[in-house]
């Protein structure tokens, strides 16, 4: 079971955090892979058995490059992770700065769009796309709305996207991690949400993602499409105990 042996597979921002760990879970279980990067990661890429495209995916002709090469460099593609993206968050709308705007807006939303785009095209039919997007689509934190903004649009064409393509049983999913103790996702502030917030009490990790994305990217989900799977902790179940005492100012009893 979730043998990834034989297939082909392409995956943007994995220079580091979830794409790293993704990519190299994907490697263990005998898939081909090419990782991207707006950075150099051709390191990285060596010591876990990847080949490594230099890609910024706010470019658009430059991920429709980079697709054509991945194609040429190890087949037609099985599996394409939409991961690259950034989390500027700490402005309120008021205070967005129009720079911060349209550098989100075009890594997190248009790096997905022109992956979705662009993809299909040298995928098998029968494959799996799989876009990183967010808990930040589901629950507001105040001074992140541009990048909630942006996760939710990711949701958005997930599940039109999955229309497009059922056709060719192409599969396409999102998944919407919590805090993830990773440079760009967790750091002290998303420990103590954790801590307080989510059911298990701890912040997430990328072991406790990259099942999910292998799950995913495996024939065992052949029949799983258009949806937003959340990793969270148990966040978005409802206020923990944790909460619910420093409410209440004692221990909350069921």
């Amino acid at each position: 079971m979730f043998n990834l042996e034989g297939k082909k597979a392409y995956i943007t921002g994995a220079a580091d955090g979830i794409g790293r760990a993704v990519a190299s879970r994907f490697c263990q279980a005998g898939a081909k892979v090419i990782i991207t990067d707006i950075t150099d990661a051709r390191d990285v890429a060596e010591d876990m058995g990847a080949r490594f495209l230099a890609v910024d995916v706010s470019d658009e002709s430059r991920v429709a490059e980079s697709l054509d090469q991945a194609e040429n460099m190890i087949g037609r593609l099985d599996i394409v992770v939409n991961n690259a993206g950034i989390g500027d968050v700490g402005q309120t709308f008021e205070e967005s700065e129009q720079a911060i705007v349209a550098r989100m807006t075009k890594i997190n939303q248009w790096g997905v769009l022109y992956g979705l785009k662009h993809a299909p095209k040298h995928m098998n039919d029968g494959s799996s796309i799989i876009n990183t997007a967010s808990m930040a689509a589901f629950i507001n934190i105040i001074a992140t709305g541009v990048y909630s903004a942006t996760k939710a649009a990711v949701v958005s064409m997930t599940a039109m996207s999955a229309l497009e393509l059922g056709a060719r049983g192409i599969r396409v999913n999102a998944v919407c991690p919590g805090y993830i103790a990773t440079a760009l996702g967790s750091g002290e502030e998303g420990v103590a949400l954790c801590e307080a917030l989510t059911a298990l009490g701890r912040v997430g990790t990328t072991d406790d993602l990259v099942g999910i994305y292998h799950f995913l990217a495996s024939d065992e989900s052949s029949y799983l499409t258009g949806q937003a799977l959340k990793v969270d902790g148990g966040w978005s179940g409802g206020p923990s105990s944790a909460v619910l005492e420093k409410i209440l100012g004692r221990p909350y009893a069921s």
